[in-house]
């Protein structure tokens, strides 16, 4: 049996982080706005119907199915989410989209340049990974005070996992 000096802990993660878009709206309020949208198209289509204004009424149940499409839609655009993992050895971007589907992008941490898009008023705008030519964007869908917390931490993991030699 060989007896092998590398260290294993080189390859364990410095920085992980799990991004998911933000969504204030839970399963119960989703329901909430759904009964109390088709209550209101119900009372008012129904009043529009009994008068003979019958295309009126039936705007308002498109009207609800619109809403109800749109919110199922944002929901579902809720599940992407991104694994963000950096090692000595390995920077990986595991993007997953809202139907299940994942793209995996791997950089040389030593190689990988993180820029970020500022804006005075708004903050950070847009995060980017480049290195050996190739390149992502990463927490698009976060909110600003969320961008400027990843950034901090991510800057400082890239940079921690940099001046280990």
């Amino acid at each position: 049996m060989k007896e092998s000096n590398v260290d294993v802990s080189s390859d364990q993660p410095v920085f992980a982080a799990e991004l998911t878009p933000h969504r204030s709206l839970g399963r119960r309020g989703f329901q909430v706005v759904l009964m109390l949208s088709g209550a209101v198209c119900l009372v008012y289509g129904g009043f529009f119907l009994a008068t003979g204004a019958y295309p009126i009424g039936f705007f308002f149940g498109l009207d609800f199915l619109a809403l109800y499409f749109a919110l199922k839609m944002s929901y579902r655009s809720g599940r992407a989410r991104e694994e963000v993992t950096v090692s000595r050895s390995n920077l990986s971007i595991r993007k997953f989209s809202p139907a299940g589907r994942m793209v995996e992008y791997c950089f040389n941490p030593f190689w990988a340049r993180f820029r970020v898009n500022r804006h005075e008023e708004f903050g950070i705008t847009s995060m980017y990974v480049t290195g050996e030519g190739r390149g992502t964007d990463i927490g698009s869908f976060l909110n600003p005070d969320d961008r400027e917390s990843f950034a901090k931490a991510f800057k400082g993991a890239l940079a921690t996992v940099k001046q280990k030699t």
